[in-house]
């Protein structure tokens, strides 16, 4: 009897031949009783220049192999070539038994000279479910060895940990970038910037005469939507519709009660509602506010010399009869007083429109350090980070989360050299950079929930269940749903009870390392 296996490899840089190259694989097969299969030995060279791809080959099986555990793949350097790079990724070995089943053992590994790495067989198991006192130490080791390289560093006191690496370079091959990505990644920025020629732009040192001389930086690069929305910017139906379903819809709120730091009359607004009562509007569900006092405090930034500037203002907004939601007062600080008016529609044109856009600045600020760099990049990496150190290849949830972590270490990584670093992008050419920055995150971190990341939750708590024109929550909901029901049935499957998450100490570990490294032991997130 014969049993078939197939190793699936690919050569570095995404499967060109990169010269004179190879390793000679041994491959065992393990048995239920963790012991080698009869006869389940079997050698495979790759030689000089192959084809990256499936190797596959026969093994002669004198009886029936069993329920197979797992497989082991041992490499050494292939003579004369032992001297080269000769790195191939093997992404799963597959084999069939001689009765015909075919079992798959997901690798998705770099393999070089001199390495004997142990894989799974694909089947999700938890770690109270295992049998074998040799399956339950290959998971401790498995995660021994990986706790070595992905290791906790603390970035800056008061902000969520990161993976302890000096560069990208330094990151292990499971988790960087592919050739054909890097070269992606590094020609569309590139590209990015001489078609938007801001490498000139970028070095300026000279003020804008006109808001019109900045719709040549675009010239070459228009789109239909960057049309509209340099004919409309000013209009203030489409200032609330950017606060919905711009780039940051995350800050608006359903105004229940006036802040008493924002002492808006019932004059002020009367031309705004059409004659309405400004309480009534209010208990109507109709008055809906923006409250930046994260900024408050924030050490604006020096940018060539020169001392820039950083609002934090509360803006109120209607929703009209016409179900339009338009800004109606602006406060540009937090403490009120006379030298901290509130603009309103009826003031002058230019005096209305730079409230407007000390706002949109504010929520600038908001959107890229708080829900995009800390809420997508630094906590996408603390989950991915004890994902890596805490959860076996074998562990349902590891299948379930570590495709979605791909590259973000390295996005990661990068970015903080090229854009937070003391000489990055955002730390020298935004109001918000330099000590600002980090005096920022960490109010955004100090106001981190768990709850505020769930879009459900979220949404109710902002009181936005009804407000109409909100496509980002249309949409968004649709889509959350869908993934909230496949990962309920995936999670349901393997635990039936609260029991059986209490008891899986994996599971509990990594939550565990989340809620110290990343949400920082703070009892009220």
């Amino acid at each position: 009897m014969f049993c078939g296996i197939r190793l699936s490899l690919l050569q570095e840089y995404d499967g060109e031949a990169a010269g004179c190259r190879g390793f000679r694989l041994q491959l065992e097969l393990y048995l239920a009783t963790v012991h080698p299969a009869p006869s389940g030995r079997e050698k495979v060279s790759v030689p000089h220049r192959q084809n990256p791809g499936v190797i596959e080959l026969d093994v002669s099986c004198p009886s029936s192999l069993g329920h197979l555990e797992f497989v082991v793949l041992e490499s050494e350097p292939y003579l004369p070539f032992c001297f080269l790079n000769n790195d191939w990724f093997c992404s799963k070995v597959v084999v069939t038994t001689p009765e015909g089943d075919t079992v798959n053992f997901p690798c998705y590994h770099w393999i070089s000279g001199n390495e004997r790495l142990m894989f799974r067989e694909a089947t999700g198991k938890l770690i109270f479910n295992e049998t074998w006192p040799e399956a339950i130490e290959e998971r401790q080791r498995e995660l021994q060895n990986r706790q070595k390289v992905y290791r906790w560093s603390i970035y800056a006191e008061g902000l969520p940990e990161i993976m302890k690496v000096d560069s990208a370079s330094d990151l292990p091959a499971e988790v960087r970038f592919s050739f054909t990505k890097d070269i992606e990644f590094t020609f569309t920025a590139v590209e990015a910037l001489v078609s938007l020629k801001l490498e000139t732009h970028s070095t300026n040192k000279k003020q804008w005469k006109s808001l019109d001389e900045l719709s040549h930086v675009f010239n070459s690069h228009k789109t239909d939507v960057y049309e509209y929305v340099e004919k409309n910017w000013k209009e203030d139906e489409f200032f609330g519709y950017q606060l919905l379903n711009g780039i940051n819809p995350m800050m608006i709120h359903r105004c229940s009660k006036l802040p008493e730091n924002f002492p808006v009359t019932e004059d002020m607004v009367k031309a705004s509602l059409f004659g309405k009562n400004l309480e009534a509007e209010i208990q109507k569900g109709n008055i809906f506010l923006v409250d930046y006092k994260r900024l408050h405090g924030v050490t604006a930034n020096v940018i060539h010399g020169k001392q820039h500037f950083l609002a934090a203002p509360l803006c109120l907004l209607y929703v009209t009869p016409e179900d339009k939601l338009i800004p109606i007062a602006i406060q540009l600080k937090q403490v009120p007083g006379e030298d901290n008016p509130i603009f309103l529609p009826t003031d002058s044109e230019y005096d209305w429109l730079l409230a407007k856009i000390f706002v949109r600045n504010a929520d600038f600020a908001e959107h890229e350090l708080n829900f995009h760099l800390l809420r997508t990049h630094l906590l996408a990496e603390v989950f991915a980070v004890s994902t890596l150190r805490n959860l076996p290849m074998v562990h349902p949830l590891y299948k379930l989360l570590i495709s979605h972590f791909r590259y973000t270490l390295q996005i990661n990584t990068l970015a903080r050299q090229a854009l937070i670093s003391e000489k990055g992008v955002i730390t020298e050419n935004a109001n918000v950079g330099g000590p600002g920055m980090l005096e920022f995150l960490k109010k955004a971190v100090a106001s981190l929930t768990y709850s505020s990341l769930c879009m459900p939750e979220d949404i109710t708590a902002r009181g936005l269940e009804s407000i109409p024109n909100f496509f980002y929550r249309d949409d968004g909901l649709r889509l959350w749903d869908i993934v909230h029901r496949f990962v309920q049935k995936m999670i349901v499957h393997y635990y039936t009870c609260d029991s059986d998450i209490q008891k899986d100490s994996e599971l509990q570990n990594w939550i565990k390392e989340i809620f110290f490294h990343g949400f920082l032991a703070e009892t009220s997130t």
